[in-house]
């Protein structure tokens, strides 16, 4: 657009008009796709990003799966925030990444939430037989898909690792992404759900029952880059503000673990 303004003006002298225009008649957009588990934080970060730079932020939240799979499809998307390596793996791969553009940004953790209510849920014990399969009752375990989503593929994993998946893989309620498996336990539709704990905190009508182990699954990382074919130079601004402090502390606030790079 600004491009178009500069030729239009060299024909007629109309640049010191355009030099007056504010601020905000420079600013780019630049689209973000990112996991929907970032959304509260992220949410946050942009507002700050575009008061501090004038530019807008379109963000784009889906399961990281379905994200990649766009991008894989020529999506135009500038930055991509994954819940995990795998799917930023695969785009790497396939050369759709701005190079030298990648890092970790978080990590997070797994937790079992049930709906808050009055009186508390009690802990649930993830050793004790019988005893995830009887406080499902007749009810679903809402996880996002455990094939394709990064927080149904840890969940899995760990229930596999513990010894629960034979006895409820039956029950799982797969969604499209994390959120919309927190959105199920929220609105009582599901009596327990696995989520990042980050989750969990965004959302008041839910509460932790059990937190499970990180050893029983691999590690939670949020890798973030540009897209190859995206506005790199944007993109590049966007990065180093996710690495501020302020940013940083955003992510620690809303539940985000071990937030990178390091102090």
């Amino acid at each position: 657009m600004i491009r178009q303004l500069l030729k239009s003006c060299a024909r007629t002298g109309c640049l010191l008009a355009l030099l007056l225009l504010p601020f905000g008649a420079f600013a780019d957009t630049l689209t973000v796709f990112a996991a929907a588990s970032l959304k509260t934080a992220l949410d946050t970060i942009g507002a700050d990003f575009t008061e501090a730079t004038g530019h807008r932020l379109r963000i784009s939240y889906a399961g990281s799966s379905a994200l990649a799979r766009q991008i894989q499809l020529g999506a135009p998307a500038d930055v991509f925030v994954s819940a995990n390596i795998a799917w930023m793996d695969l785009l790497a791969a396939d050369g759709l990444l701005a190079d030298d553009s990648r890092f970790d940004l978080a990590s997070n953790a797994l937790v079992v939430i049930a709906p808050r209510a009055a009186p508390r849920p009690q802990p649930l014990s993830l050793t004790e037989p019988g005893a995830f399969a009887a406080r499902l009752g007749d009810g679903p375990l809402a996880m996002a898909m455990v094939r394709a989503v990064p927080a149904g593929i840890y969940g899995k994993e760990a229930l596999g690792h513990i010894g629960l998946w034979p006895e409820i893989a039956h029950r799982v309620a797969q969604t499209d992404n994390v959120r919309a498996a927190l959105a199920l336990v929220a609105a009582g539709e599901a009596p327990l759900g696995i989520v990042y704990h980050s989750d969990a905190l965004a959302e008041e009508t839910v509460v932790v029952v059990a937190e499970i182990p990180p050893d029983s699954h691999a590690p939670i990382t949020y890798p973030a880059a540009a897209v190859a074919e995206g506005n790199r130079a944007l993109a590049a601004q966007f990065l180093d503000f996710l690495k501020t402090p302020a940013a940083r502390k955003i992510l620690t606030d809303q539940g985000f673990l071990r937030v990178m790079p390091d102090d």
